[in-house]
């Protein structure tokens, strides 16, 4: 099905059904995950569940439901004004859900994706991306100032024990600066990963160097900004190729 307003994927790789869960959470569309997948809840008496096929969604108001292959009531959820967030881990797609109050935590690990969805119910128009970080790392190596007038380049894939950072190099001032490159618009999770990047790099450099993290996208969700702000890091707007820039 290809009408306006849906996205769909069969049996997409942990990272393309990343993309449309983040694009569903970007745009408050309802996203429907279908998949073998491990639950993990920490909350109230509903219990964690071990590797099944299940169906996952999510809706606009931050409610998520998780449902096996029998029943009408879900076995697993977590009410409206819930946060959700996705990333990769060891290859798996996941996804957590926040519940601030009471504090609670619904996490799924998906081991296989057979079908993802996301629409809006609007009909409004698909969305795609286009573009890498590897494009988008390109543009900053052959244009540096796209970062900041100044700003140079040192090396790439710069190992530390958090991971390694995408572009490492100095600013005008000298100061060593840790970039970490993101394609597409990006939550909290993308500034906690350059935090962590930061704080290990930070032991290794000499003292009294200081070190600057500088989170690349083409945007950032509000609570990622709040979160930059609160640990002392920056933002620069890019997109991987020149002409999705603004």
């Amino acid at each position: 099905m290809n009408d306006q307003g849906l996205l769909a994927r069969s049996y997409p790789t942990a990272e393309g059904a990343l993309d449309l869960l983040e694009t569903g959470f970007d745009r408050d569309y309802l996203v429907v995950l279908l998949g073998r997948c491990r639950v993990e809840y920490d909350g109230r008496a509903a219990s964690s569940l071990d590797a099944g096929n299940r169906l996952v969604v999510t809706k606009p108001d931050g409610s998520i439901l998780v449902h096996t292959e029998t029943g009408q009531q879900p076995v697993n959820w977590q009410p409206p004004g819930c946060t959700h967030e996705g990333r990769i881990e060891g290859g798996e797609l996941v996804l957590e859900s926040q519940r601030s109050t009471p504090d609670e935590e619904l996490i799924v690990r998906f081991e296989r994706i057979d079908h993802a969805t996301a629409y809006d119910g609007t009909g409004a128009s698909d969305v795609t991306v286009s573009g890498t970080e590897a494009d988008l790392k390109e543009r900053i190596l052959a244009e540096p100032s796209l970062i900041e007038p100044g700003f140079e380049p040192r090396v790439t894939e710069r190992d530390t024990p958090a991971g390694a950072i995408d572009i490492y190099g100095r600013d005008s001032a000298g100061n060593a600066v840790a970039v970490e490159l993101k394609r597409r618009r990006v939550g909290p999770d993308a500034v906690s990963q350059l935090n962590r990047y930061v704080e290990t790099l930070d032991d290794e450099l000499h003292a009294g160097m200081e070190l600057r993290g500088i989170l690349v996208a083409p945007s950032v969700t509000d609570r990622a900004e709040q979160l930059l702000h609160k640990r002392g890091l920056e933002f620069v707007s890019l997109s991987p190729t020149a002409d999705e820039s603004s």
